[in-house]
């Protein structure tokens, strides 16, 4: 059987997720909050290191879990904590921060083919949630789901559960971080500045599907390397995501 590609759309209209009787939405919630927890393990240093290096460049103690909560996506945080300056470069910060998450686009794109059954007065929401673990763990459960011959491919309890669980762990853990960063002084002498990678690796293993599909990650990988080794700033992202989103529409073209 052909591997799907990341675009690969529903096999069948799905019907409202609201049609769940409660016994079976709270199991996909409990699902989803036991899928989510090694993830938020994995995010306690990672969160640490954000919220003390954020003290060190001047932010107070509200101020980092505010904008961790507004803002939830870690790569882009962290940008702006190392690009922060006093006074700080609003403009430069701005941008480095969009370009960090245009990734979010494609990442969104990969997800709307399952979606279709959902009011957008719902999609919207839960999309504020979204995060490169939330979504590579949404999209992997809603594919294998497909393979399954769901009725439901996109479990909306299930993705909930487990993204509300890394928003919370990620805002409570950024602003403890940013508590006892202080007295800890420079934390990522620990080491605790690879967690994040190590978790995102995990989840990569996870969506593996053999040697035929991991061409649109090494390509992407590739450009993302290049342009990170040559150009300046943030470039690299939007280049490697693309890059890999172009390489698997034309291998699934060819596969037509």
């Amino acid at each position: 059987m052909t591997a799907l590609s990341p675009l690969s759309p529903p096999a069948e209209p799905c019907p409202v997720q609201n049609a769940l009787p409660n016994r079976a939405r709270n199991a996909e919630i409990r699902r989803g909050i036991k899928a989510s927890l090694p993830v938020m393990i994995g995010f306690v240093p990672f969160a640490l290191v954000l919220g003390a290096q954020a003290r060190t460049k001047g932010f107070a103690f509200a101020e980092v879990p505010l904008m961790t909560g507004l803002n939830f996506g870690g790569g882009s945080e962290f940008a702006a904590v190392g690009l922060w300056t006093s006074p700080p470069h609003l403009l430069l910060i701005l941008a480095v921060t969009l370009l960090v998450n245009s990734r979010h686009i494609l990442m969104g794109a990969t997800l709307a083919p399952f979606l279709r059954h959902l009011p957008r007065r719902k999609v919207l929401p839960m999309l504020f949630l979204m995060c490169d673990e939330s979504w590579a763990m949404a999209l992997t459960d809603a594919k294998a789901r497909q393979r399954e011959g769901r009725a439901v491919v996109f479990s909306l309890p299930y993705y909930l559960s487990l993204s509300i669980g890394l928003y919370l762990s990620w805002v409570v853990f950024t602003a403890l971080g940013a508590m006892i960063g202080p007295v800890l002084g420079d934390v990522t002498r620990f080491g605790f500045d690879m967690a994040f990678p190590a978790v995102f690796f995990v989840l990569l293993r996870g969506m593996w599907k053999g040697a035929a599909t991991a061409l649109p990650w090494a390509a992407c990988a590739l450009v993302a390397g290049t342009v990170y080794a040559t150009i300046p700033g943030a470039w690299y992202v939007p280049a490697g995501a693309l890059t890999g989103v172009i390489t698997a529409w034309l291998i699934a073209g060819r596969r037509v």
